[in-house]
Parts: structure tokens; C-alpha cells; sequence
């Protein structure tokens, strides 16, 4: 019955997107598949480190937790510094960029949950990415700019970071930034 509840759950959550359930795995599982996972440690080779998590700019929080679910707030391309990608693909910045300003947003997220969790081997996968890209009209390959983000989370989490996804174009987002990514995540209890 239980296994009723979280299918249901899951297609009124996610209703009308493509999304992946994945069933609860025994204890035993959990623990043979956690020995080899240390996302932390695949940071440190990819040469990454964690800056301070951003800080929410209106009035909302960075994530909040539902169950085993975190919904992460939407974050852009802010670099260590405080200036973020800025501007249109398709005009003012290339896919190499955008790309870039993904992956540089993929990082922000990972600051936020790491803060929020105290160690990402509490992730348990990366359920459903929502990528916005600032977009000149006639822009179509948002897809190939959200890559930056879905990439460093395969690079991280192995195959817990394959996750359901959405990259879409917008006219406009706040403070002109390339790029902002929302994403829910799972998490062990």
C-alpha cells in the first residue's frame, strides 16, 4: 500500500512531466551502494570548491524540505566575486557561456545543499532540474546551455544525478542573469 501512496504522490507532484519514481531500496542496498559514494570527494577532483551558499534576494528561502524531498529555490550564474553571467543567449552570450553559467549555477545549488544537509552523501538523487535561459526569441538551444548544469551533476553524483529535466527559454530573468535553475532532490533520512 505504501508503494500506492508514493506512486501517487509522485504523479500529483509532477503531473504532465517527464519524471522518474524509483523504488524504496531495502537497508542493505542503501548501505552497499553508499560505500563507494562520495560526492565531496569527487569535488575536490574535479578541482571544485564550495563558495558560501547565495542568499535569497526577495523574500523566500533557498530550499525547503518536504519528507525525503528538498525543493531548491531558483539560483543563477553568481560567481564568487558577486557579479553574475549576465544577458541574452542567442545575442549577447554564446552557448559556450551559457554553459558555463550552468555549470557555475550547478555549483551555487550544490553550496545550498551541502549548507542545508551538513554532507552531500545524504543525497540520494537528483529528482527533477527546471533550467531557465534568458533567450533571444529565435534562441532554440537551451537544452545545450542547461547541459553545464546537468553534466556537473553526473560528474557528482554518478548515475543519482541523471534526473528528469526541463530547459526552456524565457524573455527575460532577474537581473538580466543568463541563466537560473531550480531543482528537487531526494534525500536519505
Amino acid at each position: 500500500m505504501k508503494k500506492s501512496y508514493t506512486w501517487f504522490f509522485c504523479l500529483l507532484l509532477f503531473s504532465g512531466m517527464l519524471t522518474t519514481c524509483t523504488q524504496q531500496q531495502s537497508p542493505e542496498e542503501i548501505n552497499e551502494n553508499l560505500e563507494n559514494y562520495d560526492p565531496e570527494l569527487k569535488l575536490q577532483e574535479l578541482n571544485i570548491t564550495l563558495p558560501e551558499p547565495p542568499q535569497p534576494v526577495a523574500n523566500y528561502v533557498n530550499g525547503v524540505r518536504a519528507g525525503n524531498l528538498i525543493f531548491l529555490a531558483g539560483k543563477g550564474p553568481k560567481r564568487a566575486d558577486g557579479s553574475e553571467l549576465r544577458g541574452k543567449l542567442g545575442t549577447d552570450v554564446t552557448i559556450e557561456e551559457g554553459y558555463e553559467g550552468a555549470r557555475l549555477t550547478a555549483i551555487n545549488q550544490l553550496a545550498v545543499l551541502k549548507e542545508m544537509l551538513g554532507d552531500l552523501k545524504k543525497v540520494k538523487r537528483i529528482v527533477k532540474v527546471l533550467g531557465m535561459v534568458n533567450s533571444d526569441p529565435s534562441f532554440v538551444e537551451q537544452p545545450k546551455v542547461i547541459n553545464g548544469f546537468s553534466d556537473l551533476m553526473v560528474a557528482v553524483f554518478g548515475e543519482r544525478g541523471r534526473h528528469a529535466r526541463a530547459a526552456v527559454g524565457m524573455a527575460s530573468l532577474p537581473r538580466d542573469q543568463a541563466v537560473e535553475i531550480e531543482l528537487v532532490v531526494e534525500v536519505y533520512d
